[in-house]
């Protein structure tokens, strides 16, 4: 069995995948990573890992963690199962090379727009020949209110909250409608610039937000919070079956 891990900011997922069906995800606090390795470690026959972020880690804990498995770490020298046509390959983030393999390995044969809405919103294309093109970046949700806030003197700090409508009526309301409507309508203008260029498109949406936009998007996707820990399994495989 393989096993999967995404380092985020403050929590980790970790997926154990039997060749390339999911079998079981985890997510827990950062602190905790060791402890709750061991006890995945104890659980299952894990071969062999693949970890994505591992700079927002300790050393020692690092150090600790590659004597419990043999762990391969992502870079941006990592070799992939698609072609990187990105003009600035080192400067690609894990993510976004995780995300992109996770697209051609689910959805072989078609232009795939990936969409990872987190702390930033991601738009990254991989077109039906299996080249990753690029994409495009963006603040997220959270980002948006947090700028609102720290860069005015008396906007407040809100919350993510569902949208009522369009028109805000008073300040919180009006920045709600700013930030989500904002981002909804670009998300989906990003979706219909992609579709007029690219026939057969199949969007994929994906990260911390996924399950608040995607009831609210227009357009037709596919949600998949998993897609990263996919694409990792993807790529600890294509370099493991050689």
């Amino acid at each position: 069995m393989n096993l999967a891990i995404d380092v985020g900011n403050t929590r980790v997922k970790i997926a154990v995948f039997e060749k390339d069906k999911l079998v079981e995800l985890f997510v827990f606090p950062k602190t905790k990573i060791l402890s709750a390795i061991k006890e995945i470690l104890r659980k299952h026959e894990i071969s062999i890992g693949i970890m994505s972020n591992v700079a927002s880690i300790s050393d020692s804990k690092f150090k600790k963690l590659k004597n419990l498995v043999q762990i391969h770490v992502i870079s941006s020298f990592t070799e992939v199962p698609f072609k990187n046509l990105y003009k600035t390959p080192k400067t690609l983030g894990v993510d976004r090379i995780a995300l992109v393999a996770g697209a051609v390995s689910q959805f072989s044969g078609h232009n795939v727009l990936v969409i990872d809405a987190g702390t930033c919103i991601t738009f990254d294309f991989v077109n039906s020949e299996g080249e990753y093109i690029g994409g495009a970046i963006s603040p997220g949700l959270k980002m948006r209110f947090n700028s609102l806030n720290y860069f005015t003197a008396n906007l407040p700090l809100l919350e993510i909250d569902e949208l009522t409508d369009f028109i805000g009526k008073n300040t919180n309301k009006s920045i709600n409608s700013g930030v989500i409507n904002g981002v909804i309508q670009e998300i989906d203008g990003v979706i219909k610039q992609y579709k007029k260029k690219f026939l057969d498109l199949t969007v994929v949406l994906t990260g911390g937000d996924t399950n608040f936009l995607a009831k609210q998007l227009k357009s037709s996707i596919f949600a998949n919070q998993n897609l990263l820990l996919h694409g990792l399994n993807r790529i600890l495989i294509h370099n493991t079956d050689k």
